[in-house]
């Protein structure tokens, strides 16, 4: 008999494998292709590692961000110093200003005037603002109690 004649040892191979997964054993010959279970397995590891991952980014993040917070606060108030040192300074230079054209007690008054009119006019501001917003809110508290 020929070569070509003789059937192909391949389909035995395939029947012994289909008998042996319906015996239930495992051993023998590999697998062809990956089973559920392990692909299943593998999708859990996957997914935890990607959770470790981003936990542990967003933990990097975190740092970043109350770093960077950290700064900012610092140079916020370094800045609202400035200010207040700039604004001394414009009080104190009105003052020498105004000296010869009036008194020094009456460049004294008019400084003093001018900012106390303006934290009157910005007290009513604000005033005015925190009523509307007692409005806004109080309008919330009826409809929900009835």
């Amino acid at each position: 008999m020929r070569e070509e004649d003789q059937a192909d040892p391949r389909p035995l191979a395939v029947d012994d494998e289909l008998d042996a997964a319906l015996r239930g054993d495992e051993g023998g010959e590999a697998r062809t292709g990956p089973n559920l279970i392990d692909d299943v397995a593998a999708l859990v590891s996957d997914g935890r590692n990607f959770v470790q991952a981003e936990v542990e980014f967003q933990k990097t993040r975190l740092a970043f961000a109350a770093n960077r917070s950290k700064s900012a606060v610092v140079s916020g108030l370094f800045a609202l110093a400035f200010i207040h040192l700039a604004l001394i300074a414009l009080v104190v230079g009105l003052v020498i200003a105004l000296t010869p054209h009036v008194t020094a007690w009456g460049a004294t008054a008019i400084v003093v005037g001018l900012l106390l009119l303006g934290a009157f006019i910005l007290a009513m501001r604000m005033q005015a603002s925190t009523r509307e917003i007692g409005e806004a809110f109080e309008g919330d508290t009826k409809g929900n109690g009835e």
